[in-house]
């Protein structure tokens, strides 16, 4: 058997065109449009590039930034992060201006900077690195000096290594010109954003959620009309939010109308003004939020900088922000004093800068009680680069040039300060900061000597290499984690996919379908040889637990996540939290992220809370009554599970599997597997792609025609119910059954797909011959269809269980059908080659999700329900988190710094942050992690991080006497993993049968399994009384074999 899979994707054309003009050195990467913009050929959007970046922007903001040129001013290591952001983003144009050449603190951050570049202009050196990111994107740089007649061209500027001079003067331009302007800055521990985006920019989604949507049941008319909502869902409307609506019978003025502002009245309830004049409402109507456009106004720097508007960023650290501002202006008089900055820990240093803080306060009338402490601070450690601290900031700052180029999203307005002062070893002294010339000299400036070798000696492992994986796998490069006695180790079992091209930096467009370890491995390695990297390919869980043993976990210092399901993290939190190691966790969704630090013996873990279960359509909505495009997408996929996977599945496994019919079950199970397989592998098996065409058309009579007149039958449109009311009203959406017409195209996409799927499943040549199929389709006469009576539809959610679990009368049914087909499994066997086709979301050329658009909005337009188009189905079906670089950065910049933390042992939780941000807001919030619950049996305290540890190997009865003995417990079950060893209430004989029995020897015997050889210790779950008879909740037996 076979399985349908990403087909091998050539590499991208490329072309690269070199000019030199005067002192600009333009380097070009283009598609085979040549024209420098996020468009494939056909002019629209390339979704195969951009989808997951198109689920948080859309399509409107993407094409804006599409025609957008930005300038970034300064490519060290907070420049490259922005413009790595930027163009992986898909602007129309980037050009990078730097005059400064390389040098070894450079290195320190700057992740497209290698030694071999030292002595050469920064952006010259980076540009072809930075080119290779989006082929879309014309990348070229400049070496002329900052000026006005530079920026005038462009539509956003970004500098982040000006002087406070060339920031007023440009800034000043940018104002008045009507171009945006961000100012961006990384100062070692330190870091700031500024934004300009002029006097009425327009934002139109102030924070990018999706809209609500809801069924009304009732609107009053009145002076103040209330809106109520079915009580199946909450609304979540908020006051001042707008609505429109559509559907509404009766009162059909409102159908239409101009967005009216509610208020909220109770969780289901809301007023929309004054309805007194409109017709009396009958039933029915959509309610939908309407986003509406809002003007942000801007200050120029120059005016901003005297009443600064502060968006915070730690709220345990109010007053420190505008100590920040105010030491900006010393900053800015230092540097013009002395032409650098203040040396780390230098005495007339901070007294110099600490008399420019009190002299700027003055001088600008800023009004602020100089806090010394926290001037001292900034003086002490502003003068080395950290690629934490830059990650952070470049990603924020590049969030800002997207929202400045497409009005999408909130922008910052206008300050923004970050520190991480918390990461500062106690007790530096300037000589512990002194550069050597070495490439980690930026992050010695700031931390230290001591911390620096400490890095190196780090053993981590990274378990994943996708999005932030790549990102932390850069920025441990630029910390040299590992790079001399340490050990990074990377695992991931994906391969590169051209989707992924956009946020994940370290692939490119000719490493699609390589590992991706391996990839990130070999490309880390080239941005700091000296690292030590070590790739695996292996999914994390219990099956590679003879890879990932006892011994690989004590030889780590810790463990940081980069993962995209919850079952594996949670798995990663439990081997943490049993070989006692720091765990870094971290999630990206759209412009949200989140970082938790757990911290062995301290915190809870991340399994001590769960996010909420995903909500899950209720049966009988999806196979009757869908009122939501959710609904028909959801149903379309289970088609596709049911036609094209699972159906080819069974008759594979039929084939090859002599006792695959054995394992089923359930008999009404059986039934149904026995039923398809007669149909697949014999009355409706295909030879050629006209009799896929047939099966097709009859599928597409079945779902949309028949199965709907059916429906219909069993409850005419005038159906009452018991009570008295309407069957088809409130979540009810009465259907009509679909004529078939080849002239419609979602009814011709339909078979295209479904007969190029069941083709592919039976080992035939697929076709795209359009004219075809609609020749081939139009000549097929389908039977007329009679509805029948008696035939059972189930309304409610138990009904349609009990459907599922009738098993009666199947018997007979299920040995007549097997039979059958026993008697022909010769002959199929030689016959028929059956391949599956598991769904795969990001393959166009595969009829995947052609099919599952296709059938969902066919399925739509016979509820009245508005399709969706490919993306948005792709986005459902395909359960698609939305991603972009923005974000990754950002969290990963975050993640870092507490590497930092936890690198340096430090172990009091407050100076530790977790983090939630929203960039679309934009909102930041940083919390202690939370200490782990404590539990108690008699006096002892205990939390997730304890347990008893137990040498053995000693008999059951053994382990039972020891702890009455020592503990006074009386342990009345023992389990291991879900075999039960012991329990109370056995049969005398086997208790004590097992008393007698070493412990290993009860496991094996239950388990009928040998112990693996790599097993060092088993987890062994209690129960327990204590000396009173109670249940008492205690640790887990850690039990050490021999």
């Amino acid at each position: 058997m076979s399985r349908s899979g990403n087909e091998e994707e050539e590499p991208v054309t490329k072309k690269r065109r070199v000019e030199h003009n005067q002192d600009i050195y333009n380097v070009e990467m283009q598609a085979t449009n040549g024209n420098g913009s996020t468009q494939a050929t056909n002019g629209d959007i390339d979704e195969s590039l951009y989808s997951r970046q198109l689920y948080v922007l859309g399509h409107e903001a993407m094409r804006k930034m599409a025609a957008s040129h930005i300038l970034i001013c300064g490519m060290g290591g907070l420049g490259v992060e922005v413009a790595k952001d930027i163009i992986l983003g898909g602007v129309k144009s980037v050009t990078l201006q730097d005059h400064k050449q390389t040098t070894y603190q450079d290195l320190s951050s700057q992740f497209f900077l290698r030694e071999a570049d030292i002595g050469k202009n920064r952006a010259e050196a980076s540009l072809p690195r930075l080119v290779e990111l989006n082929e879309y994107v014309s990348t070229k740089c400049t070496t002329e000096p900052v000026s006005t007649d530079l920026v005038r061209n462009f539509n956003v500027v970004v500098l982040t290594d000006s002087s406070r001079e060339e920031q007023l003067q440009i800034g000043d331009f940018c104002h008045e010109n009507k171009i945006k302007l961000i100012c961006a800055n990384s100062l070692g521990v330190f870091g700031s954003i500024f934004c300009d985006l002029g006097e009425d920019f327009p934002v139109m989604d102030v924070n990018g959620e999706q809209v609500l949507s809801v069924m009304v049941s009732a609107i009053s008319k009145d002076a103040d009309g209330i809106v109520t909502c079915l009580d199946e869902k909450r609304h979540g409307f908020e006051d001042g939010d707008y609505v429109s609506f559509q559907e509404v019978k009766g009162m059909t003025e409102l159908n239409g109308c101009a967005p009216r502002k509610i208020e909220v009245k109770g969780p289901y309830t809301f007023s929309i003004g004054d309805t007194s004049g409109l017709s009396d409402y009958s039933s029915g109507g959509i309610v939908t939020q309407v986003k509406m456009p809002t003007t942000v106004s801007f200050k120029s720097m120059r005016s901003a900088l005297k009443d600064p508007e502060v968006i915070p960023t730690d709220f345990a650290k109010f007053e420190a922000p505008y100590q920040h501002h105010v030491c900006s202006f010393a900053l800015a008089q230092f540097e013009k004093a002395h032409s650098r900055l203040p040396k780390p820990y230098n005495t007339q240093d901070i007294a110099a800068f600490l008399q420019l803080c009190g002299e700027a306060n003055d001088t600008y009338s800023l009004g602020y009680e100089i806090n010394e402490e926290i001037c001292t601070q900034f003086a002490n450690a502003c003068a080395g680069q950290l690629v934490g601290v830059q990650a952070f900031i470049g990603g924020a700052t590049a969030q800002e040039v997207m929202k400045a180029c497409s009005g999408k999203f909130h922008p910052i307005k206008q300050w923004l300060y970050f520190d991480c002062t918390e990461i500062i070893p106690e007790g530096l002294k300037e000589s512990d900061c002194e550069v050597t010339g070495s490439r980690y000299d930026g992050q010695i400036l700031c931390l230290g000597r001591d911390l620096n070798a400490k890095i190196a000696d780090q053993r981590w492992f990274v378990v994943g290499a996708g999005a932030i994986g790549c990102e932390l796998l850069k920025n441990f490069a630029m910390m040299g984690v590992g790079h001399d006695k340490g050990m990074l180790t990377v695992t991931d079992m994906d391969t590169i996919e051209r989707s992924n091209l956009n946020r994940q930096f370290l692939f490119r467009s000719w490493d699609v379908t390589k590992l991706k370890s391996d990839t990130a491995c070999n490309a880390v390695k080239e941005m700091n040889p000296t690292i030590n990297v070590t790739s695996h390919q292996n999914r994390v869980g219990p099956e590679t637990e003879k890879i990932y043993t006892d011994s690989f976990f004590a030889d780590l210092d810790g463990v940081a996540n980069a993962l995209d399901n919850v079952d594996a993290r949670s798995y990663m939190d439990r081997r943490c939290v049993y070989y006692k190691l720091p765990l870094l966790e971290s999630g990206t969704l759209g412009t949200k992220g989140n970082v938790q630090v757990v911290l062995p013996n301290i915190t809870e873990s991340y399994s001590s809370s769960q996010d909420p279960p995903e909500k899950t359509i209720p049966m009988c909505t999806l196979k009757n009554f869908p009122n939501a495009i959710e609904h028909t997408i959801q149903w379309a996929r289970d088609q596709f599970e049911g036609l094209f996977t699972k159906g080819p599945e069974n008759s594979h496994k039929f084939l090859s599997e002599p006792k695959f019919l054995e394992k089923q079950k359930s008999a009404g199970a059986l039934v149904a597997i026995l039923e398809g397989l007669k149909k697949d592998l014999g009355e409706d098996k295909p030879n050629n792609m006209s009799d896929c065409v047939r099966w097709a058309r009859t599928l597409f009579e079945e779902n949309f025609h028949n199965t709907i007149a059916q429906l219909l039958y069993n409850f005419p449109p005038d159906q009452k119910t018991s009570s008295g009311a309407p069957f088809w009203s409130g979540p009810k959406r009465c259907p009509a059954p679909v004529d078939f017409d080849p002239t419609d195209d979602s009814h011709l996409d339909f078979i295209i797909a479904a007969a190029n799927l069941r083709a592919f499943n039976y080992s035939l040549p697929p076709c795209r011959d359009r004219p075809f199929f609609f020749e081939t389709v139009k000549k097929i006469v389908v039977p007329t269809f009679v509805p029948r009576s008696g035939v059972k539809i189930a309304v409610t959610e138990a009904e349609a269980e009990a459907q599922n679990n009738d098993d009666d009368h199947c018997g007979d049914r299920a040995a007549n059908l097997q039979e059958e087909l026993t008697a022909n499994i010769k002959e199929l066997k030689s016959s028929i080659d059956i391949q599956v086709a598991d769904f795969e979301k990001d393959d166009d050329s595969n009829f995947h999700m052609d099919f599952v658009t296709a059938c969902s909005n066919v399925r739509a337009s016979s509820y009245k329900i508005s399709p969706a188009n490919k993306h948005k189905t792709k986005l459902i079906a395909g359960k698609i988190i939305p991603a972009i670089a923005t974000t990754t950065a950002v969290v990963a910049g975050l993640v870092t710094i507490e590497m930092y933390k936890i690198i340096q042992g430090l172990t009091n939780v407050e100076q530790y942050k977790n983090a939630f941000l929203n960039l679309a807001l934009p909102f930041f919030a940083f919390s202690e992690p939370i200490l782990a619950p404590k539990n108690k049996y008699y006096e002892t305290e205990w939390t997730l991080w304890d347990r008893f540890d137990v040498k053995g190997d000693i008999t059951l009865q053994e382990l039972l006497d020891l702890f009455e003995r020592e503990h006074k417990l009386e342990i009345s079950m023992l389990s291991q993993g879900v075999c039960m060893l012991y329990a109370f209430f056995m049969p005398p004989d086997k208790r004590r049968e097992r008393g007698a029995m070493k412990i290993t020897e009860i496991v094996e015997a239950v388990t009928k399994k040998k112990l693996p050889s790599h097993k060092r210790a088993l987890v062994l779950e209690i129960c327990c009384n204590d000396a009173e008879g109670e249940d008492v909740d205690t640790p887990y037996i850690n039990y050490s074999l021999p």
